[in-house]
């Protein structure tokens, strides 16, 4: 891979997204040989931007394998200042506060319906959430520097203005100024269940609200291949026995088709797409509800063993028009 021009993309999922693309980066760095810290271009979107964050500011995979595990860090490594089973709040958002997101959002969504993502535009009409990023942005303190960006150079964290509806990557040439705290708190701000987060006197949401993944954000720079790892997409499903279950498994596949359009805008400029989602065992083992932490230990060891076997049949396959899906 040294020769090679490389990308990585990690997209939303809440904290079993998180649990499962851990899985698949160490699947990724023991199947292709490769460091994630050593991409040209780190992409997260809202769970993923933590994880674009950490790699962004030097830490390991093997470390954020070791904090899943809750084991210790690799030498030189920052303790994560974050507990997994508690931090995220719970499975279920607290009470929202009266009200909507954006009222502006509302009208200009009105005027222009064809130019908001779907996601973006409901999360506009959604209550304001009462959940607490703290936790989220005392970690990235942990790693990184207070005020400043990652040490990588392009770490770019995805967002979306609440307001106009428009995707914003966060530390991309051109993009507003902010701290790497404060882009990867607006990336994680799940409408509904947290606040958004001002930067700049705007107002910014998960990123996940426009794409899972944004990742054609990488189409202009020409890379010769990009690592796709994107927990809220499937190529293969399960069959769950539950009402919520087959809820979600129809919204992953409304996410899926987007994300397919994407992949193949990329892989039309020439970068091999190499794209890993969840499989259907990995689903079962999600089940319905992304933010339920007590499956987080069962997530992360189905993930280390779907994904290494995805990886490799996917490797061994080659690409195909420029598109190596495995899973």
């Amino acid at each position: 891979m040294s020769e090679q021009r490389w990308g990585l993309v990690l997209g939303a999922g809440g904290v079993l997204g998180a649990s499962w693309t851990i899985g698949a980066l160490t699947a990724l760095q023991d199947v292709y040989g490769v460091d994630a810290r050593h991409a040209e271009v780190l992409v997260g979107t809202s769970a993923g931007s933590v994880l674009a964050a950490a790699l962004g500011c030097g830490v390991g995979v093997d470390s954020l394998l070791a904090h899943q595990r809750g084991a210790a860090a690799a030498d030189g490594d920052p303790v994560f200042d974050y507990d997994l089973d508690h931090d995220s709040g719970g499975a279920l958002p607290p009470l929202p506060r009266p009200g909507i997101h954006s009222a502006r959002g509302v009208v200009r969504t009105a005027l222009r319906p064809r130019r908001v993502p779907p996601m973006a535009a409901l999360s506009t009409v959604l209550p304001k959430g009462r959940g607490s990023l703290d936790p989220v942005g005392r970690l990235v303190d942990g790693i990184c520097p207070a005020g400043a960006w990652a040490g990588h150079h392009a770490t770019w964290i995805v967002t979306t203005d609440v307001d106009s509806g428009r995707r914003v990557v966060f530390g991309r040439d051109g993009a507003p100024h902010a701290s790497l705290r404060a882009a990867v708190m607006a990336s994680c701000a799940i409408p509904g269940w947290y606040a958004p987060v001002v930067i700049g006197g705007r107002r910014y949401v998960d990123g996940g609200t426009c794409s899972p993944t944004s990742v054609d954000v990488v189409r202009p720079l020409g890379l010769d291949r990009v690592f796709v790892l994107s927990p809220m997409t499937s190529l293969h499903y399960d069959h769950p026995g539950t009402v919520a279950g087959r809820l979600e498994r129809r919204f992953r596949r409304l996410t899926t088709r987007r994300v397919v359009r994407e992949v193949k805008k990329v892989a039309a400029a020439g970068t091999e797409v190499v794209w890993l989602g969840p499989t259907a065992d990995d689903l079962a083992a999600i089940g319905a509800n992304l933010m339920d932490a007590r499956r987080r230990v069962d997530v992360l060891e189905t993930s280390l063993r779907t994904s290494a076997e995805a990886l490799r049949a996917a490797r061994g396959r080659g690409p195909r028009s420029g598109l190596a899906a495995a899973g």
